[in-house]
């Protein structure tokens, strides 16, 4: 698995996305393409190959849990990686998304100056954990 750099992040909340763009873009330089919806999001990966999904969890229409879904079975898609991001964190919310597959739970509020480096240590976890199964 190669260095995170490219991630696709989808919230319903305007004021969610620029924080996340300004500490995702312009803090950390990831690459960042950003959704206010799951079905907007799904026309924008038929041409954007992003290695992570970063969803809301709770959105109008369809859910972040729902979103992901539908990527996993889509055989172009299947592999990108997914953190939810959700102000429900109760543990059998977060039990029920990690279960889905999802590499990890954020909670919001979140931190933005941090936001960038936590992403960053999931994405290293689970490099690490794919190399000790290999």
């Amino acid at each position: 698995m190669s260095e995170l750099r490219t991630i696709l992040h989808v919230d319903d909340d305007e004021d969610i996305l620029e924080i996340a763009r300004m500490a995702l873009e312009l803090v950390d330089n990831f690459e960042l393409h950003q959704f206010s919806s799951g079905p907007d999001a799904l026309e924008g990966l038929k041409t954007l190959s992003p290695q992570l999904l970063l969803l809301d969890v709770m959105m109008p229409g369809m859910t972040g849990l729902q979103m992901s879904e539908i990527v996993k079975s889509d055989p172009r898609h299947g592999d990108i990686a997914t953190i939810f991001m959700t102000a429900k964190a109760e543990d059998t919310a977060s039990k029920e998304l990690l279960d889905s597959g999802a590499l990890d739970v954020i909670t919001k509020p979140f931190d933005p100056m941090s936001l960038g480096e936590q992403i960053r240590t999931i994405w290293a976890t689970r490099k690490a954990a794919r190399l000790q199964a290999i």
